[in-house]
Formats: C-alpha cells, structure tokens, sequence
C-alpha cells in the first residue's frame, strides 16, 4: 500500500514551523511523523499526518509551497538488522531511497520505516513479495506507539 507525506518548502528561520502546527492544528489534523532537514537559508518539512490532503490544501491556501509525495510506511522489526534486511533488498533490486525516516511501534518488536524511493511499483510488489508488510493512510492514522510503556 502506498502512503502519502507531506513536504513543505520553507525558510530556514523562527516562526516557520510554528506556523505549519499551527495551521494543521486549526484543522484538527493530526501529525503522525515528522522530519525537518535545512541547507542554510532553506528547508524542507516532511511530515505524515492522519489528512495529508486536507492538510495539503489547508497548508497551501495559507501560502505554504507544500508537495504530497508518495511514500512506503514498510514494517520491519525492531531488533539489530531488522532494518540492514530491507535495506539491502532494495539495493539488491537497485531502487534508490531518495530519503526516509523511521519511529519505533513497539520496542524491541515494530518499527515503521517511511521511505521515498525512485521506483515505488517495484519497490512496493519486491517488499510484499519478501513478506514486509506496508501501511496506507488509515493504517498510519491509528497507530499507537509505544502502547505498552509502564508509566
């Protein structure tokens, strides 16, 4: 299944992402994960939310250059080399990761690594095929991170 993440183009100064939360905050929508990387006086903000096209319009009509990308939200375990299997199928099929990110589900269980590659139709049916499972939208949406902390 394919997700969707957001990516915000924006200047690299204060107020900046203030003013994305609080756009989507306005809206009620929900931001699930985010990345933030900057090149001097620029950057961009990745982010998946629980309505990326809702936020997407609701980001652009506040000005915000904003692009939907799609992405693959790929379960892997959360244990050494867990992540070092999905990365090595990807480049034994010679698929490119144009950038990615990842949070843990459950420690030392679940992770989700969120990845934009070159080639998402062989990328999504070569994970499939080698038994990963991948989130869609709805999937992301109601995730529970860390469900079993002890408090």
């Amino acid at each position: 299944m394919i997700a969707h993440q957001l990516s915000i183009f924006a200047e690299n100064k204060p107020g900046k992402l203030a003013a994305v939360t609080s756009v989507l905050a306005g809206d009620k929508i929900s931001i699930r994960a985010t990345t933030i990387s900057t090149s001097d006086t620029f950057g961009v903000i990745n982010l998946i939310v629980d309505d990326p096209r809702r936020a997407q319009a609701a980001l652009t009509k506040a000005g915000m250059m904003v692009r939907l990308r799609d992405v693959l939200a790929i379960l892997i375990d959360d244990k050494p080399g867990g992540l070092d299997r999905l990365t090595q199928l990807l480049f034994k099929e010679n698929i490119n990761v144009n950038n990615a990110y990842g949070f843990v589900l459950e420690s030392r269980k679940k992770a989700v690594f969120v990845v934009d590659v070159d080639q998402i139709e062989k990328a999504l049916k070569i994970i499939e095929k080698n038994g990963f499972k991948t989130l869609d939208e709805g999937e992301l949406a109601a995730l529970e991170p860390f469900h079993d902390m002890k408090g």
